[in-house]
């Protein structure tokens, strides 16, 4: 499996989408050169993409916050943890269940690393609250694989509508046929957008 493992793997890729589609590099003009973004991986990096289903990034950040003070990034502390003490630091009930679901899952987090990205996708989606998207975040974020597009991600939704001036925003499906262009540097193409993402928000702060 290729990865991402330095900045250049992320230049060269960013090079390659610019010179592929004008309009990626016209993004790239805006957002400066892309960051390397590799996170840690393991349970805590599961618990990340957990606590960030379906909420802003600011309220994301703070609940993250909570989480990791309180010792919830460790499989044994959620194991011992009472609902009321997950709930406590802001997790709703639903994500207190994926959070539980996850520690007891005891997944073989090194072994992902020499697994396919369908296989690793298989093994996670089978815990309760890990679905596709979340899984896809932690390829990319976490394993660092060089072409994965987590094409349910709104922002990417968004963003791709506001570069390649589509007439709405693609839905998932749609999504995921636009990005089969951009193999093999889709998790580029998804740093790429999220990166155009924040220069469209702080855009629109200053209006």
């Amino acid at each position: 499996m290729k990865c991402i493992d330095t900045q250049a793997d992320v230049d060269r890729g960013a090079a390659w989408l610019a010179g592929f589609d004008a309009r990626f590099g016209v993004a790239l003009a805006q957002t400066g050169p892309l960051p390397l973004r590799r996170k840690p991986d393991g349970f805590a990096a599961l618990v990340d993409a957990i606590v960030s289903q379906q909420v802003s990034v600011a309220s994301a950040a703070a609940i993250w916050k909570r989480v990791s003070e309180a010792g919830f990034t460790q499989v044994g502390r959620v194991l011992a943890a009472s609902d009321d003490d997950l709930q406590n630091v802001g997790l709703s009930r639903p994500k207190v269940r994926y959070i539980k679901a996850l520690a007891a899952a005891d997944l073989p987090y090194d072994d992902f690393h020499n697994m396919t990205d369908a296989t690793v996708t298989a093994a996670l989606t089978k815990v309760l609250g890990i679905g596709v998207w979340s899984a896809e975040i932690y390829l990319l974020s976490s394993l660092g694989r060089a072409d994965v597009f987590p094409a349910g991600d709104i922002a990417l939704q968004e963003s791709a509508a506001q570069l390649f001036q589509l007439p709405a925003r693609p839905d998932e499906k749609a999504m995921r046929a636009l990005a089969a262009a951009w193999a093999p540097h889709r998790s580029v193409a998804a740093r790429l957008l999220w990166a155009y993402y924040r220069v469209l928000k702080s855009r629109e702060g200053i209006r």
